[in-house]
């Protein structure tokens, strides 16, 4: 089973991905990590992404397209989690063009959903760790130690994207693709839409019951 968990920046997806990746033994899809790992092992997809990247660019489909086969192609496993992907109706076309070709689909699009307000608290709370790059948040996940990692003891810093002006930027942004993308799904695809205020726990019982049905 092949699912897609959007939501806007800070919803919560990421960690929905991991704790289907870690309790339902889904493969995690992520650009962002998928693009790290490339541009680390110099690989000619990673090469054009850090081009992009390097500019101040978006990645153009057809890249990110290429990566989301590469991905297929050495994971040839029964469920994948595609965490934010896709972001646009080209990447929701060509991604359904690539699994097609493997026999597969996706089965379910879930959309997290979460109130501005609750997203801008959320992402100006959040801090990352310069070394080990672990997560935390000030208001429900902070460190033992103001400012340093508990896991590494390295430095924790705020990203340039977290910021309330960055944030809002960003939502709007999102808002103007996924509108569109949410269309697009519900005329090809199942679509269920989860309250985000719900919380980590509830969250994931509210994703698990709909995967089990």
């Amino acid at each position: 089973m092949n699912i897609i968990l959007s939501g806007p920046p800070g919803s919560g997806k990421g960690t929905q991905a991991e704790l289907l990746t870690t309790q339902l033994y889904y493969v995690h899809f992520s650009t962002g990590n998928v693009f790290r790992d490339h541009i680390a092992r110099k690989t000619a997809i990673g090469e054009q992404a850090q081009k992009y990247i390097n500019q101040g660019k978006l990645v153009p489909d057809e890249v990110v397209l290429e990566v989301a086969k590469d991905f297929l192609v050495h994971n040839q496993k029964p469920g994948i989690i595609f965490d934010g992907f896709p972001r646009t109706i080209g990447q929701a076309q060509g991604l359904d063009k690539v699994l097609s070709e493997w026999q597969k689909k996706i089965n379910f699009v879930i959309f997290i959903e979460l109130p501005d307000t609750e997203i801008i608290k959320r992402l100006t709370a959040r801090r990352s760790c310069l070394t080990c790059h672990a997560i935390y948040n000030l208001n429900f996940k902070p460190p033992r130690k103001p400012g340093i990692c508990d896991i590494c003891g390295g430095k924790l810093y705020q990203r340039s994207d977290d910021t309330e002006p960055v944030i809002k930027q960003r939502l709007m942004i999102y808002e103007g693709q996924t509108s569109i993308l949410k269309d697009y799904y519900k005329k090809t695809h199942h679509v269920y839409e989860i309250d985000g205020t719900l919380g980590k726990d509830k969250v994931f019982q509210e994703i698990a019951k709909l995967i089990k049905t």
